[in-house]
């Protein structure tokens, strides 16, 4: 298991990045999941920003979900399951 530290920075900035960039994805690439911030940030753009407030909500509802979880709920739900959404 990694440090309490690492968890809790990874989970901070996992949150503030959600709620803030949400939209672009780039709270997935900060929990190591490239495909899934792919995929939010190539829907954002390729759509022309259509799409982007769709992608903004659900980068705002993970990145509260992230920052209300325990240090430890949130390293076994993300870190060690996986689990790449919400």
């Amino acid at each position: 298991m990694t440090s309490n530290s690492d968890v809790s920075g990874k989970k901070i900035a996992a949150g503030i990045c959600g709620i803030l960039l949400g939209a672009l994805g780039i709270h997935k690439f900060v929990l190591g999941y490239s495909t899934e911030g792919l995929i939010m940030l190539l829907v954002s753009t390729l759509t022309c920003g259509l799409v982007a407030p769709v992608m903004g909500i659900i980068g705002l509802i993970e990145g509260i979900i992230y920052l209300t979880k325990s240090d430890e709920e949130f390293y076994n739900t993300y870190m060690v399951g996986k689990k790449a959404w919400f």
